[in-house]
């Protein structure tokens, strides 16, 4: 989403159906307060509570939506395709790709895949649980559910 362009002002002076002027300001301070970059910062603040701290990693480089942990190979997908099938296995790409961001090692660039394989069988339990909870809701096209 663009934020930047929900905060232009409005070029047009316009009047409502009772004469009065239309304000001309778009989103400021309630559009701030719902910006991914705030939440980001909250969270953070909130982290820093307990002695944590929120960690990024370098997205471009460890493409999480791309790789296959069970043979180490990166395979480009389009935005259309929601499912990876590895051999049978169908896994909805998004939760895919959260497991693997799970499991990232410590230079924050690549996945490790000891954690992978250990955690994998759990993760695919709870997937699947997950997709039988979720199916047949009409609210979740976005995840072709």
């Amino acid at each position: 989403m663009n934020f930047a362009g929900l905060q232009k002002r409005a070029k047009n002076t316009e009047k409502n159906d009772k004469g009065k002027h239309r304000k001309k300001k778009r989103f400021g301070k309630s559009l701030a307060n719902k910006a991914p970059s705030m939440l980001l910062t909250i969270i953070d603040r909130k982290l820093n509570y307990f002695g944590e701290k929120l960690t990024e990693i370098n997205a471009s480089e460890a493409k999480a939506s791309q790789f296959n942990h069970f043979d180490g190979t990166y395979t480009k997908k389009t935005l259309s395709q929601r499912w990876n099938d590895f051999n049978g296995i169908k896994i909805q790409r998004d939760m895919y790709s959260a497991f693997l961001i799970m499991n990232i090692s410590d230079d924050l660039k690549s996945f490790d895949i000891d954690k992978c394989n250990g955690r994998f069988e759990n993760f695919y339990r709870l997937h699947n649980l997950e997709v039988d909870r979720l199916t047949g809701k009409n609210n979740l096209s976005s995840i072709s559910i």
